[in-house]
């Protein structure tokens, strides 16, 4: 029996609420399976123990979080407590960065029991990968001249193998999809150098996978598109800042941003990847026990997928939308169930189609 060794980083705010369900999610999945098992190991990383302790997560955070297969994590950020460049630095992109975890994916689909804003989504089902080590986020630059004549530069760092890298995990899913299709999103007519690059890596790339249908879109056409028309995309492939930009959009035209789940991947697996869901740690809710936590479970889906284990991963899925399909759904849905109803009745339909 393969045995996986998971780090659970609860984090922050409702992360705390909604990991715990994530956590039974999985370890009900491979009960179900049987022909794996998880061990979980909680640390307390978070902005209570940056006041604590002066930092996000110890020194050696990152060698302890080396020695496991995955990371199941909550959410990181306390504005009114820790700046959120402070936070974020300290522990998410520190953990994306260290990890090599290059490849962010973020599914959006329509789901059943939710109702998508849009008045005709017609079944969309994408997905985003994000380049997610480079470009926009790029900690380089500075400020000087304070006062009227202030200067700041901001670089975004793009480079070919790392740009190379995240097109050809494109295609390389839209191969495995019916639609065989991957749009590039793009800004090429108004940023100058890295754009136009990354147009020429993609058409480059391209070019080896002959049976694929692709294109690019400028950013702005293409957030419309995701509005208009997303039940046309397929595998969209987006640097940072725009596959940060367009998953949000992604998990608002689902129907709430408490239901989107990601993955941070390492593909060669030399490093742990990391799952959490897309939300971020909500203060504005936290405590009050109504923070969805379909996201973390959905994530938690996604781990399985990651390990091999697809059959129960859709198995995981159908049992969100069951539940969403009864009904029974938090308030960010228009609902009125807890945190608690939701997470206990996707566990229990899960129960129910394992035993089918």
């Amino acid at each position: 029996m393969n045995k996986y060794e998971i780090a659970v980083i609860p984090g922050d705010g409702i992360g705390k609420e909604v990991v715990p369900f994530g956590v039974k999610a999985l370890q009900l999945a491979a009960d179900i399976h049987g022909g794996f098992s998880f061990r979980f190991e909680e640390f307390p990383w978070s902005c209570e123990y940056y006041v604590k302790h002066g930092r996000m997560m110890p020194e050696n955070g990152i060698d302890i979080l080396k020695n496991f297969e995955a990371i199941f994590l909550g959410a990181v950020g306390l504005p009114q407590t820790v700046p959120d460049h402070v936070s974020l630095w300290g522990l998410l992109i520190a953990i994306r960065r260290e990890m090599k975890q290059y490849i962010n994916l973020r599914p959006v689909r329509q789901m059943r029991g939710v109702r998508s804003p849009l008045a005709a989504p017609n079944d969309f089902d994408i997905l985003v990968v994000r380049e997610n080590a480079e470009g926009e986020y790029s900690p380089i630059g500075g400020r000087m001249a304070a006062g009227n004549d202030e200067i700041v530069v901001q670089n975004a760092v793009f480079t070919r193998s790392g740009t190379e890298r995240a097109v050809r995990y494109a295609f390389e899913l839209a191969n495995k999809r019916e639609k065989k299709f991957v749009t590039s999103a793009t800004k090429s007519n108004g940023i100058i150098h890295s754009m136009p690059f990354w147009d020429e890596v993609f058409q480059g790339v391209g070019q080896e996978y002959p049976e694929i249908k692709q294109t690019s879109t400028h950013i702005d056409a293409l957030s419309a598109f995701f509005v208009t028309k997303p039940h046309t995309l397929d595998v969209v492939v987006a640097s940072n800042l725009f596959g940060d930009i367009l998953t949000d959009l992604g998990a608002a035209i689902m129907g709430s941003i408490g239901i989107a789940p990601s993955a941070n991947i390492n593909p060669e697996r030399k490093f742990p990847s990391m799952f959490e869901p897309v939300h971020g740690s909500a203060p504005d809710i936290f405590g009050k026990g109504i923070a969805n936590p379909v996201g973390q479970i959905w994530s938690a889906k996604m781990v399985l997928d990651f390990f091999g284990y697809e059959d129960i991963g859709q198995l995981l899925l159908d049992s969100i939308e069951d539940t969403m399909e009864a009904g029974i759904i938090t308030p960010d849905l228009g609902g009125t169930a807890n945190t608690a109803q939701v997470g206990e009745a996707i566990l229990q339909k899960l129960k129910e189609r394992g035993n089918e």
